[in-house]
């Protein structure tokens, strides 16, 4: 009986998830990923050099979304596509930068 609630629980948090607009998920990982940022800096996880870089790629980011959304058709299925590997991208690259063996002193 538990199996079938927490089944039934899990697959709504999924199906939740997937609800949203892609432009919504797009717009949500990149908080969630400035959030990360913010806490390896002030965690000292994260050097200045380290934090600068991964700034920048938010940075470049965030321009390359403006851009496409700016021709007012939205973003296309490629547009979108490329902006989730390089959030995917980016990711990896704040786990990297956090998981190191560099640490603000």
């Amino acid at each position: 009986m538990r199996i079938r609630i927490f089944i039934a629980v899990a697959s709504c948090g999924v199906a939740a998830f997937a609800a949203l607009p892609a432009d919504a998920r797009i717009n949500q990982r990149q908080h969630h990923q400035q959030g990360r940022i913010y806490n390896g800096v002030r965690s000292g996880e994260l050097t200045r050099r380290e934090t600068y870089r991964l700034e920048r790629q938010q940075a470049h980011i965030a321009r390359y979304e403006h851009r496409s959304r700016a021709d007012g058709g939205g973003l296309s299925g490629a547009e979108r596509y490329r902006l989730e590997r390089m959030q995917d991208r980016a990711s990896r690259n704040i786990y990297r930068q956090k998981h190191d063996a560099q640490d603000r002193p």
